[in-house]
Formats: C-alpha cells, structure tokens, sequence
C-alpha cells in the first residue's frame, strides 16, 4: 500500500467512518492525515492502543479538547479501556496540574456517557491514606533513587520538606500505585507527557526509569515520532537531543 491507501485504511480503524476532508481546508487536512495515519502511525511497533494512549496524553498536556475528543474514541475505537483512558488522564496531574487535566477528563466523561458507559468507573486505589508516602517511596527510590530530597535543602525548613514528600505522596504515591495501567505504560506516557511540555531536564532520568521497567529505547524512540505531528519539530528534537547519550 502507499501512504495514501495506508492513511485511509488506519482513520477507517480508529475512527471507523471512511476518512473525509474539511472542505474549507481540504489540501491541509489531506496533508495531515496522509502524515499522521499514513506514515506515523506505520513507524515502528507500537501498537494502535499505545498509539492512542500516547496521542491522548500529549493532547491532554496541550488542551487541544475538540481533538482530544476525537482520539479519545479513537482509543476506545481500538481496544483501550475506559479505566485505562482515565487514568492516563489522571496521570497527567503531577506534571500539568489539576485545572488542565480536569478540563480533559470532563471531555472523556462525555465520551463515555455519548457511548452509554456508567459513571463513576471502578475505583482503582489499591493503598490506604495513610501508605501514600511509604508505597509511593518504593517506587520512586526503584526507579529514580530519593536524592531528590537532598536536591532542596537549601529550601526553608518546611518548604524543604514538603516538595520533595508531596513529589513522593502525589506522583508515585497517588498515581503511581493505582490499578489497571501498569508501571512500564505509565512511564511511556510520562515520557511524552514531559515531551510535550519541553522538559528536556526531566527526560533523560524518565528514559533511565523507563528502561528499568523494561521499555527499549527503541520504543521511547517509536513514542517521539508518535508525537511529532501534534508537537512539532523542536519539541521532538529537544527530546531525542536529550537522550541521545543513551545510545551511545
């Protein structure tokens, strides 16, 4: 197939209606999706639901709703389950904040109500209040060591100690330990959440942590390119640039 039978084949996949045109736009939105799901999507081995994962988490980060509403059901269009969208969504909290990932999870809340799915989901927290910082601490000290509470001693005293705990208690504590996605999913998505916001500090301790739990560099390499047409080049340069020493 060439690109142009490849890109309407995958939108008739995801999005299961035959691909159409903006007639407003049409040369531009036949450049898009000759792109996106005419040779994006063909890049590597991703699969179609850590494709859509990976789309929605990045969209999320950009608030880019009507899209995001798209590929949400894009998502559900290809195996992804309606627990494992929210929390890649809820996931997003730490590192956009709750205004911002509210905003999406409202935009999949009516996803799922359009497809007739009851609210709320099933509950996913699998520790007690009171564990959040002891569990949320074996997995960071696993995957990224906690010398980060070193990093801010020059902090007042209570400020000192409550950045580095709320890290522990809300990002790895909270979310971390929740059900259905698994650690090495979830730190796939943060790496292109931290992508999507040029974290280019961040990215290379996240590449460490997503190879300790099992994902390639080829596959950190694959996501890149997966979130290229919705980021643009520098972000995307910016990110292979800051693990390209991983490869050495």
């Amino acid at each position: 197939m060439n690109r142009i039978e490849r890109s309407q084949k995958k939108y008739e996949e995801l999005f299961l209606n035959p691909q159409t045109l903006d007639l407003k736009d049409p040369e531009f939105m036949t450049q898009l999706q000759r792109l996106i799901f005419g040779e994006v999507f063909y890049v590597g081995d991703l699969t179609d639901r850590q494709r859509e994962l990976i789309t929605c988490s990045v969209l999320t980060v950009l608030q880019t709703l009507p899209q995001l509403k798209a590929h949400l059901n894009a998502a559900l269009n290809v195996g992804v389950l309606p627990l494992e969208l929210k929390e890649s969504l809820y996931q997003c909290a730490p590192f956009i904040g709750y205004p911002r990932t509210l905003n999406a999870v409202n935009v999949l809340n009516e996803v799922l109500e359009d497809r007739h799915i009851s609210l709320p989901l099933d509950n996913q927290t699998s520790i007690k209040d009171e564990e959040r910082y002891e569990k949320g601490l074996e997995i960071q000290k696993e995957l990224y060591g906690d010398e980060i509470k070193d990093r801010y001693r020059y902090l007042p005293d209570d400020v000192g100690e409550a950045l580095p705990r709320f890290l522990t208690e809300w990002c790895f504590g909270d979310c971390y330990t929740r059900k259905v996605l698994d650690i090495p999913t979830r730190e796939l998505l943060i790496f292109c959440i931290l992508t999507a916001l040029n974290a280019s500090g961040q990215l290379y301790a996240h590449a460490l942590g997503n190879i300790k739990v099992g994902n390639s560099l080829h596959t950190l390499y694959y996501a890149l390119i997966q979130c290229l047409p919705y980021l643009g080049f520098p972000c995307v340069f910016n990110a292979f640039n800051a693990i390209k020493d991983l490869a050495e």
